[in-house]
C-alpha cells in the first residue's frame, strides 16, 4: 500500500514538474525568436480614441500663443459637410483679411466683406471646449480633415464668448490651435490656416 502512494506522489511530482517546463517553454519572455522594431514615430503619444470635451480657461501656454494679431493666409480646404454658406472653391473671401485677439479684447471686423462676422469684444471670455490628442479623435469628433494634421498632433477648440451674456459668437466661426504652433480658422465648411503678424503678451 505504501508503495502505492510513493508511486502516485512520484507520478504526481513527474506530471507537475513537467507542466512547469512546458509554461517555461512557452513563456515569450524567454522566446528567443526575433521580434522587429515598431516605427514608433507613427504611435500615437497618447493613443486616446476620444477627445476630451471639457469647457476650461486658456492654459498659460495656448494663451502666450494665441494671443495676437492674425492674417488668414490660405484656405486649407472644406470640412466634410455640406453648407450653404460655404462659397466653394475658394471658400469666403479671407484671405489677407485679420483678426485682433488680445487677453482684454477681440476683434473680427477685420473680416471686411462679411457683415455677419463683425464683432467686437471688451474682456471676451476664451475657454478650450475640447482637446483632442491626435488626428485620429479629432476627426472622430469634429468630422473635419485639416490636411498635415499629423497623428500626434493635439488640437484645441477654442470657443470665444460674451462676458455679459456668456454667449459665443456664432458656431459658424470656430479656432483649433495645432501643438500651440498653428492657428486653424473654420468658417461655415471652409478652413483657413491663420499667420500671426503681432504678438500680444497680456
Amino acid at each position: 500500500m505504501k508503495q502505492t502512494i510513493l508511486a502516485c506522489i512520484m507520478i504526481m511530482m513527474m506530471v507537475a514538474s513537467a507542466s512547469g517546463n512546458v509554461e517555461m517553454t512557452s513563456n515569450p519572455n524567454t522566446s528567443s525568436e526575433y521580434k522587429p522594431e515598431k516605427d514608433e514615430s507613427i504611435i500615437p503619444k497618447n493613443t486616446s480614441e476620444y477627445c476630451n470635451v471639457e469647457r476650461i480657461n486658456l492654459d498659460s501656454e495656448t494663451e502666450k500663443y494665441f494671443y495676437g494679431t492674425w492674417k488668414v493666409e490660405k484656405l486649407l480646404g472644406f470640412a466634410n459637410s455640406y453648407n450653404d454658406a460655404s462659397e466653394y472653391p475658394t471658400g469666403q473671401k479671407f484671405i489677407g483679411d485679420e483678426i485682433i485677439i488680445k487677453k482684454d479684447f477681440f476683434s473680427s471686423k477685420g473680416l471686411k466683406k462679411y457683415k455677419k462676422y463683425q464683432y467686437e469684444l471688451k474682456n471676451p471670455l476664451y475657454q478650450i471646449t475640447a482637446t483632442c490628442y491626435n488626428s485620429d479623435s479629432f476627426y472622430r469628433h469634429y468630422k473635419i480633415d485639416i490636411p498635415d494634421l499629423n497623428i500626434n498632433d493635439e488640437v484645441k477648440a477654442i470657443d470665444i464668448s460674451d462676458p455679459s451674456t456668456k454667449l459665443s459668437i456664432p458656431v459658424s466661426v470656430s479656432f483649433f490651435v495645432v501643438n500651440n504652433d498653428r492657428l486653424i480658422l473654420l468658417s461655415e465648411a471652409a478652413i483657413f490656416e491663420l499667420k500671426k503678424i503681432t504678438d500680444y503678451m497680456n
